[in-house]
């Protein structure tokens, strides 16, 4: 069997792992988009490196559009089969490829006015709604722990990741003519004690493990506390300053802890009495979705939900679909919260509320969770003093915090304990994706430390056969 690392490879995003059996028959793991480099990013989105119309397959991990967000482009350029994912990823596909579709086309109208101006040619989107509306009519959903045979080669199993609602490590069973084999591939591991999801979950012995890397290099911090530091940041900001707090977060998962936090929060009487705004029609969409896939959730938020129904919901949150009320954000003189996608500040409504602020000294931009090197939340991360939104020169005069504890990947301790149900010495390879090179080079270290003989960084594009 050959392995080409399409995406994902010495780089964060667009994770794409095409399988090819002695037979031919051909798996996709993952599809995702690249975010976050520029033009090597949107030349690589638009040059899959394979060909669409040869694949039969596409197992899906999770619905993040860095794993997901090019399924409709394959699609339209030819793939004529199914998409094997969760259910509860299922569910979050039809309103995130919808989402990137709209976000793309509506993006790109602002981008290429003044891309006229300048007398540039203008950018197409990647696909538009009717192609993701086509890929999703082949989304077929496979609960957890249940073997699900493709044909008489291959087989796999979902485990839980507890990364994002519906993630899932896969788990394949090959059999060719004269061996058979299992491979892993990680997706994004969780972290173990996740606000709202349960945490990743063991998984059977592999011979082969494809592994993600983003946090191979670093520990988090402590969540202890994490919650009042977010509190001394919102009174910080919006009662000492009287003014807006900027979260960027993913509208899946990292919206939904954040809106948790601050439930518990008006619940103990020590939320200041302040608008809440959560700016997204995805958030919107995907809130509903949390709540009616509870079969993720652990121990703590079920109890929770004993003494309080609906842990995304209080008196003084609003949640925005219609753009026209988006936009009179803009003109709210009073303190208030606006969390509003995406995480890594890159598209969506988020990026203007970014730039209708970032010059007012009584904001604070709050990033809680990982950007991409390159991504407009990256960059304010680490300190620039100008950034570039809409084609335009931003300087950086609002407060920027962080805060890292929220993130729903694994550092490398996680990612290693997750690991630790492996026998080491019958991994006969374990790859590495999902991460920049340096991070990659550390975690293989500490991989090696552990007891993995044969660690391996493939390059993007490289074909391995195994």
């Amino acid at each position: 069997m050959k392995i080409k690392f399409c995406g994902a490879a010495q780089t964060v995003t667009g994770s794409k792992h095409l399988l090819t059996l002695e037979s031919g028959y051909k798996v996709l793991l993952d599809c995702g988009m690249f975010q976050g480099m520029g033009e090597l990013g949107g030349n690589r989105n638009r040059n899959f490196g394979f060909d669409a119309s040869e694949i039969d397959c596409v197992i899906l991990s999770h619905a993040h559009i860095d794993h997901s967000g090019l399924l409709p482009k394959l699609a339209a350029e030819g793939f004529n089969g199914k998409v094997y994912t969760t259910p509860a990823t299922k569910d979050l596909c039809g309103i995130m490829l919808r989402d990137s579709a709209f976000i793309q086309v509506s993006d790109l109208k602002y981008v290429n006015k003044r891309r006229a101006k300048r007398g540039e040619a203008p950018i197409t989107p990647l696909y538009t709604i009717d192609d993701a509306e086509v890929i999703l009519e082949r989304f077929v959903g496979v609960n957890y722990l249940q073997e699900y045979r493709l044909n008489d080669e291959i087989s796999f199993v979902f485990t839980d990741q507890g990364h994002l609602l519906g993630s899932a490590a896969v788990n394949l069973i090959i059999t060719e003519p004269d061996r058979k084999f299992t491979l892993t591939f990680s997706g994004d591991i969780g972290r173990p004690n996740d606000h709202i999801l349960r945490g990743p979950e063991k998984f059977p012995q592999a011979d082969y493990i494809i592994c993600e890397s983003t946090y191979g290099n670093r520990l988090h911090e402590k969540q202890e506390g994490t919650e009042q530091r977010l509190l001394d940041i919102v009174n910080e900001t919006c009662v000492k300053n009287k003014g807006k707090l900027i979260i960027p977060a993913f509208s899946v998962d990292r919206t939904q802890e954040l809106v948790f936090a601050l439930d518990k929060m008006e619940n103990a009487g020590i939320l200041p009495r302040i608008k809440v705004f959560v700016d997204s029609p995805l958030s919107v969409n995907a809130t509903n979705i949390m709540r009616k896939h509870r079969e993720c959730y652990n121990d703590t938020i079920l109890e929770y939900l004993k003494t309080d129904q609906d842990p995304f919901g209080f008196d003084n949150l609003e949640y925005i679909s219609d753009v026209n009320r988006s936009k009179e954000l803009n003109d709210y003189k009073e303190p208030c919260i606006i969390i509003s996608s995406s995480g890594m500040a890159e598209a969506g409504r988020i990026k203007h509320h970014i730039a209708n602020n970032i010059e007012k000294r009584n904001t604070t931009i709050l990033i809680v969770g990982y950007c991409t090197p390159g991504s407009l939340g990256s960059e304010l991360k680490i300190g620039k003093k100008e950034v570039h939104i809409f084609g335009d020169v931003y300087p950086v005069n609002a407060n920027v915090e962080s805060i890292d504890s929220y993130s729903a990947h694994a550092d490398y301790q996680e990612m290693l304990d997750w690991l630790e149900c492996q026998n080491k010495v019958e991994v006969k390879r374990l790859f590495i994706v999902h991460g920049e090179i340096e991070t990659q080079q550390d975690f293989k270290s500490k991989l090696q430390d552990t007891g993995f003989n044969a660690v391996y960084i493939p390059s993007y594009l490289e074909e391995v056969t195994i």
